[in-house]
């Protein structure tokens, strides 16, 4: 196993909360009384276009939800889904601590809504651990694709081997690992911290993280 220089985390589901996930969007039909299969599909049909910034937020919203009279303002719909974004405060302090080592090049790997992403950025700093954001609505592609790791590799001048990618989901780890890439399948924090230990980030033995 080759020592790990860059560390690539997904944010929604290791980090935050899932900014527009599927947990959110069962909430916003119950809170705005919306219709499920419609919302749903109609969620599917753009997914890829919001997500790689194909499509705008606004846009989003005109196909999605207001694409017929509401009882309820785009301002109030809006304040929902960006008030949907919570942090997982243990979990930010562990990959800070990574970063703080100053060992490792620190970069996110996720898929976002394009001002969802800069809100989420913002409003829990997360550049004070990350220097590079690589989104799949900044490089208009996105998770599981092979294409957005390829980018990945390029952006930070990096090895496959040289690369660990920590995501919460197995799909997302896939075509990474096939490349070569070290992965974490995140489930818990105690997980997390054991599986760094195994893939030997200095940070953990260096009493950076309990």
């Amino acid at each position: 196993m080759s020592a790990v220089t860059t560390i690539f985390c997904d944010i929604g589901g290791v980090l935050l909360t899932d900014g527009w996930g599927h947990a959110a969007r069962r909430q916003a039909v119950a809170e705005f009384g919306l219709d499920e299969q419609e919302f749903g599909q109609r969620h599917e049909y753009v997914s890829r276009a919001i997500e790689t910034d194909e499509m705008s937020l606004e846009q989003y919203l005109d196909r999605v939800v207001f694409y017929e009279p509401r009882p309820f303002s785009r301002e109030q719909f809006k304040a929902f889904m960006f008030g949907q974004s919570q942090p997982y405060e243990e979990h930010i302090a562990l990959i800070g601590q990574i970063a703080e080592s100053g060992r490792y090049q620190m970069a996110t790997l996720n898929n976002e809504i394009l001002e969802l992403n800069l809100y989420r950025i913002s409003q829990f700093d997360l550049a004070q651990h990350f220097s590079v954001f690589l989104s799949s609505c900044f490089l208009r592609m996105r998770k599981p694709d092979e294409e957005i790791y390829e980018a990945a590799l390029r952006i930070t001048h990096r090895q496959p081997q040289e690369c660990l990618f920590i995501d919460d989901r197995e799909a997302n780890l896939e075509s990474p690992r096939m490349m070569g890439m070290q992965t974490i399948l995140f489930r818990q924090l105690d997980q997390l911290r054991e599986e760094l230990r195994k893939h030997g980030v200095d940070a953990v033995h260096q009493g950076f993280i309990g």
